[in-house]
C-alpha cells in the first residue's frame, strides 16, 4: 500500500493511520464534500425513520442468506473442504487492488467455487482513489478475468474510516463511478454493489444513496458491526440491530440510486485472548460461547427483518474473531457447529414471525411443512418441554430435560403437534 497507509497481516485489515497531520490535511481538503454528508443527513436520515414502517418486507432467498467470508490464499483446499461440510451456498472473496499478481490464484478458488453464489469485495487502496486512470485499467482486468465466475462485485469497503483511503463520500463517489461506467459500456450483465459504510455510521450512506453523481448501484452493501455494544439487541441511540436494518431499508427504498437489495457484507466479533490477531481491543472481545450466541442470535434477527439479501460472516479462518483458528493447525472453534447446523435448519426455511416480549424472543419458520420455533431470552427463565417438542440446541444436539433453560445460547424447537399450538412459559 501507498504510504503513509499501511495493511495490518495479523487482523486482515489496514493498519491504524499514524500520521495525524496528513488526516488533518487531508480532511481540510474535503471540507465541503463532509459539509454535504452533513447536511444531506440531516435531511434524509428523519424521513427514513418516518417511512420505516411503511418499507414492504422482500421475499428473502433462505439458501443464500447464509453467506460466509473467505480467504482464498488461507488454506485454499481444506476451505474447500469445510464449505461443503458447512454446506454453505454463497461465499465472499475480498482481492486487494494492490496485489492484482494473486489473480490467477483467485480464478482458480472461484473456479473450484461455481456452484456457489460469489461475492468479490474489491478493496481500495490510495493510489487507485487517486489515479482513476489506473483504477479504470485494473478494474477492467478483474471484471475482463472474473465476470463469468462472480455473482456480485463490491467496489470498495470501509468508505467512512480514513486507514481504509477514503476521506469523503465525493471520493468514493468518483471510485463508484468508473466501475459504473464500464458496467455500462462493457459489461452490462455484471452487478455492482456499494457504499460498504461500516457500523452505523448512517450519515454517510445517506450521502452515497442521495447525490448527483450518475451511477446507480444493483444493490447496497452495510459492514453493519454492532460489536462495540455488546450483544445485536443491545441499543445505540435507541436503536437495536433490527432497527438499525430497518432505517438502511428505509433509506434504500426512498433513494432512486439503488435496487431494493441490502447486503450485510461484514460482520463479527472479536475474540479473547487473540491479540494481535483480534482486530479490536480486548474491550470488545468476547468468550468462544457467547461469540457463537451473538453470531447465531445476529443471523436471526438479520432474516426476521426480511430485508437483508444475505449476511456474510466475516470469515471462516481467522485466530482473531473466524469460525477456525488457525494458529496451531486447525481449530474448529464452536461457532463452527452453531453456524453448520443454523445452514443446515434454516437454509430453506419459510419465516413466519418474531415475537418478542420482555426480552423474550420466539422466531417461528416453517421447514418441509414443520413448524420450527427458536426461542432465547436475554434474563433466562424456564419452558415446560411438551411432549410435541423436539428440541436442540445451537449447535444440534438433541435435549430431553423436562425443563428447558432459555436463556442466551438459542433453542431450536420443533413443534410434531399440529401448526400453531400456543406455547407457553412456566
Amino acid at each position: 500500500m501507498k504510504e503513509p497507509f499501511k495493511w495490518d497481516n495479523y487482523s486482515d485489515q489496514a493498519a491504524i493511520l499514524t500520521d495525524k497531520n496528513f488526516k488533518k490535511k487531508m480532511r481540510k481538503k474535503e471540507f465541503f464534500s463532509l459539509l454535504k454528508t452533513l447536511f444531506t443527513a440531516l435531511i434524509i436520515l428523519p424521513i427514513s425513520i418516518i417511512a420505516m414502517p411503511f418499507v414492504k418486507r422482500k421475499e428473502i432467498d433462505s439458501k443464500n442468506f447464509f453467506t460466509l467470508g473467505v480467504d482464498y490464499q488461507r488454506e485454499s483446499e481444506k476451505t474447500l473442504e469445510l464449505l461443503d461440510e458447512l454446506d454453505v451456498e454463497s461465499i465472499l472473496v475480498r482481492i486487494k487492488l494492490w496485489e492484482l499478481e494473486t489473480l490467477s490464484e483467485l480464478k482458480i478458488f472461484l473456479e473450484a467455487n461455481k456452484g456457489r453464489q460469489i461475492t468479490l469485495k474489491i478493496l481500495q487502496d490510495r493510489e487507485h482513489i487517486e489515479d482513476l486512470e489506473l483504477l479504470e485499467k485494473d478494474l477492467m482486468y478483474i471484471f475482463s478475468e472474473l465476470h463469468d465466475l462472480v455473482d456480485i462485485f463490491e467496489i470498495g469497503t470501509t468508505i467512512n474510516r480514513a486507514k481504509w483511503g477514503f476521506f469523503s463520500v465525493d471520493e468514493y463517489n468518483r471510485f463508484f463511478t468508473i466501475a459504473y461506467k464500464l458496467k455500462q459500456e462493457q459489461f452490462p450483465d455484471i452487478k455492482l454493489i456499494g457504499s460498504g459504510v461500516i457500523d452505523f455510521e448512517y450519515h454517510y450512506t445517506v450521502h452515497t444513496l442521495f447525490n448527483f453523481t450518475p451511477y446507480k448501484y444493483d444493490g447496497v452493501s452495510s459492514l453493519l458491526y454492532v460489536d462495540r455494544r455488546g450483544a445485536p439487541e443491545n441499543l445505540q441511540l435507541g436503536f437495536m440491530l433490527s432497527d438499525k436494518i430497518a432505517i438502511l431499508g428505509s433509506m434504500i427504498t426512498l433513494s432512486p440510486k439503488s435496487d431494493h437489495k441490502l447486503y450485510i457484507t461484514e460482520t463479527n466479533w472479536p475474540i479473547k485472548g487473540t491479540a494481535p490477531y483480534a482486530p479490536t481491543s480486548e474491550t470488545e472481545c468476547v468468550d468462544e460461547a457467547t461469540y457463537a450466541n451473538y453470531m447465531l442470535r445476529y443471523y436471526l434477527l438479520a432474516f426476521a427483518s426480511q430485508q437483508v439479501d444475505y449476511v456474510s460472516w466475516h470469515q471462516l479462518i481467522a485466530p482473531g474473531y473466524g469460525l477456525i483458528d488457525n494458529r496451531d493447525g486447525l481449530q474448529k472453534r464452536e461457532a463452527f457447529e452453531t453456524y453448520k447446523f443454523m445452514v443446515k435448519t434454516l437454509k430453506n426455511a419459510q419465516f413466519l414471525r418474531l415475537d418478542i416480549k420482555r426480552s423474550y424472543y420466539i422466531l417461528q419458520f416453517l421447514v418441509d411443512e414443520q413448524l420450527l420455533q427458536i426461542h432465547w431470552s436475554l434474563k433466562d427463565t424456564i419452558l415446560r418441554n411438551e411432549d410435541y417438542f423436539n428440541v436442540y440446541d445451537k449447535n444440534g444436539k438433541s435435549i430431553n430435560d423436562e425443563t428447558l433453560k432459555i436463556g442466551a445460547s438459542p433453542l431450536y424447537i420443533f413443534i410434531t403437534q399440529e401448526v400453531g399450538k400456543k406455547v407457553n412459559c412456566l
